[in-house]
């Protein structure tokens, strides 16, 4: 039995180097995502610039004690605009992505985060290294949507 937790978990070693995004599992495509809870919280898209500010307020399913979605698998049902992240619609999201998002770096091209949880091997990474919004999110139900420009925060948190 190998010692690689990647390769424990059914997953090939750096297989976001070695395959497109097209030729990924459904397993390893999930297997990007970092769990740092950024593409649930609100953002702000300059209407002329096309900039897009990331705030703390959260999406109301996020649980920021954990980085999760508490409805990942219904979340249309509530939130029917959650956009869902493919290799086929990944062009024209990615602009929105947070800058540390594996999504986004494996589109672009570049490497992983040295805290990965795919490179530390450890799910715990993202927050120990302080990227993730674990403990650091309004929820939008306290926050009206004309304050959200009053809590706009820079990249990574």
């Amino acid at each position: 039995m190998s010692d690689d937790p990647i390769e424990r978990a059914g997953l090939g070693t750096r297989f976001w180097e070695r395959k497109t995004m097209a030729q990924m599992s459904q397993k390893e495509w999930e297997a990007l995502c970092d769990g740092c809870g950024k593409c649930c919280l609100n953002k702000l898209e300059d209407e002329d610039s096309g900039e897009v500010a990331l705030t703390n307020v959260a999406c109301r399913l996020l649980d920021d004690s954990t980085c999760h979605c508490s409805q990942y698998p219904i979340r249309h049902q509530f939130i029917p605009e959650c956009i869902v992240m493919t290799p086929d619609n990944i062009a024209e999201h990615q602009y929105w992505l947070p800058q540390t998002c594996a999504y986004r770096l494996v589109y672009e091209g570049r490497p992983l985060e040295k805290w990965h949880p795919l490179i530390s091997g450890d799910p715990a990474s993202v927050h120990a290294a302080g990227v993730s919004v674990k403990g650091k999110t309004v929820p939008e139900f306290e926050v009206h949507e004309d304050e959200w420009e009053e809590h706009i925060i820079e990249e990574p948190i």
